[in-house]
């Protein structure tokens, strides 16, 4: 089939490369590939780290994609960042909200080790004071830039640098199917299902070796700490508002990471700065991703993974590239759950 992909981040270019592999005809439209929240992007593979209550279907789903993720990144070239991620808490209220997400993790059947403070201090020596954790043997990180660069070098050639077509979907009229995966603003009619939660990022280079991913409770705050194999590079994040206005990061948004930060892996403190980025994630209603058909033929979303963009792109590329070839939807994120919704109620998608 032929099929024009809306978008070229981290999903765009996975749905592109699945669908080639498959033998269809692809054409991408982005005036600025992989430029959006897979620039910002820390790369947890993540779906113990993030499973929470209420949330059962999306760990469902990461646990999947997690699964694709090995053969994903050996046939791309990029390496995984395989040591497993630490949960800590550095008070006695953090650790239980630590003991909320292993209570998750339970009904998931995922398996994990409860620590206390000396376990965890020798899994990671740098750590502060923490008062207790787990460690989260098979959540496993990547780097999201190495990621989009190694699909763009297999598609640029397919990339093709007009507009996103953010005022509403144009599709191509030799395509059989346009695929939307303009991430964090969707154009109309769609534009409603999407809403931007800002997120700023701190990267810096550091000459003190942090061994695996940790993501910690600091009296109440959350923050995590990603190294990137083989370098001295540390991704610090990330915050959460729902705030308009440029891409600019705030001082209490850097300042609350790098102080949460300090406090769980206090060798940060000799660290360079060396980036700091502010970047639009795509959520929605019910935090689960939108991929699968509309109520416009000819059109599919692949869209709204919120903070699990990078985990879930495998299993969106399948998911997208299974519909185009079978029509079969996975209910969970069809995104006809919301124009129903709305039909109901005589709402419109905008």
């Amino acid at each position: 089939m032929r099929v024009q992909i809306l978008g070229a981040g981290i999903v765009g270019l996975s749905v592109a490369d699945e669908l080639i592999r498959r033998g269809h005809e692809v054409t991408l439209v982005d005036p600025s590939p992989g430029s959006g929240a897979s620039y910002a992007a820390a790369g947890m593979l993540s779906p113990a780290g993030e499973a929470w209550h209420g949330e059962e279907e999306l760990t469902r789903l990461g646990l999947s994609s997690l699964g694709l993720w090995p053969s994903f990144a050996a046939r791309l070239g990029v390496p995984m960042h395989t040591r497993g991620t630490l949960l800590a808490g550095v008070d006695a209220g953090d650790v239980q909200q630590v003991e909320r997400q292993l209570a998750v993790l339970d009904l998931a059947g995922v398996r994990y080790e409860r620590l206390l403070r000396r376990e965890l201090l020798a899994r990671e020596p740098g750590l502060g004071r923490v008062a207790g954790g787990a460690f989260l043997p098979e959540d496993h990180s990547v780097d999201p830039r190495a990621v989009v660069a190694a699909l763009l070098d297999r598609l640029s050639p397919l990339v093709e640098p007009g507009e996103r077509q953010r005022a509403g979907v144009e599709t191509n009229t030799v395509a059989d199917v346009t695929v939307v995966a303009t991430g964090a603003r969707l154009p109309a009619p769609y534009s409603s299902l999407i809403r931007p939660v800002r997120g700023d990022v701190v990267r810096v280079r550091t000459p003190e070796r942090i061994e695996r991913t940790v993501r910690a409770w600091v009296h109440g705050e959350q923050v995590y700490v990603v190294p990137r194999a083989d370098t001295d590079e540390v991704v610090i994040g990330a915050t959460s508002e729902e705030r308009d206005g440029p891409l600019l990061p705030t001082v209490e948004g850097v300042w609350r990471l790098l102080d949460s930060a300090r406090r769980v892996l206090p060798g940060l403190d000799r660290a360079a700065v060396v980036e700091v980025t502010s970047r639009d994630r795509p959520g929605t209603a019910d935090n689960l991703p939108l991929v699968g058909p509309t109520d416009e033929p000819g059109v599919v979303l692949a869209a709204g993974a919120f903070r699990n963009g990078v985990l879930l792109a495998p299993l969106i590329a399948r998911l997208v590239a299974d519909h185009v070839e079978t029509g079969v939807v996975e209910a969970a994120v069809d995104p006809r759950r919301f124009s129903r919704d709305t039909r109901s109620t005589g709402d419109s998608w905008t």
